[in-house]
């Protein structure tokens, strides 16, 4: 059963009440948001650009679902064609369906697609140093840890070092 699917305008109030109860929750893991991204106007924003840089082949901007409900959000970015045939994923789930196998097998479901449907090579994810469940559902999934990259995002308001993790499909010629 599919866990992600594409995300729809649709989605803008129910995404917006998520970020609003989890706000407290993702904050040390995000970059520092204006109050409109908070609000169904900002979130329909931001999926208006997240689907376009899906129609321009760049982005694969989904939700991840529990049975009907959207618990969360998985994006595959920055999608490069060419010798590269590479992309970054990120992810996160409400704070009440941490722990349930929900990030994994969102994981699991979009490397799928990724080396499936899209014929990438490579997965690159990037996690601050101390999301420890973050790098457990990426090494559940085959992500190996491939280095530290200092000053690498600015999250919560200032410039963190990350870890990098990459998984690699070996079938791609």
């Amino acid at each position: 059963m599919s866990i992600c699917r594409l995300i729809t305008e649709a989605d803008a109030p129910v995404l917006a009440g998520l970020l609003q109860a989890n706000r407290e929750f993702l904050a040390p893991w995000e970059p520092l948001r204006g109050e409109d991204y908070f609000t169904s106007g900002g979130q329909r924003a931001a999926i208006e650009d997240a689907l376009a840089r899906h129609a321009a082949g760049t982005a694969l901007p989904c939700v991840i679902t529990s049975g009907a409900r959207v618990a969360g959000r998985i994006t595959l970015s920055g999608i490069v064609r060419g010798p590269f045939l590479s992309c970054s994923v990120g992810y996160w789930v409400a704070q009440p369906d941490g722990g349930r196998g929900l990030a994994t097998a969102a994981v699991r479901e979009i490397i799928e697609i990724a080396f499936g449907g899209l014929g990438l090579h490579r997965i690159q994810a990037e996690t601050l140093q101390e999301n420890v469940a973050s790098q457990r559902v990426l090494t559940r999934n085959g992500f190996t840890r491939i280095g530290m990259a200092p000053r690498y995002l600015k999250i919560a308001g200032r410039w963190q070092d990350c870890v990098l993790y990459q998984v690699v499909n070996e079938t791609v010629e």
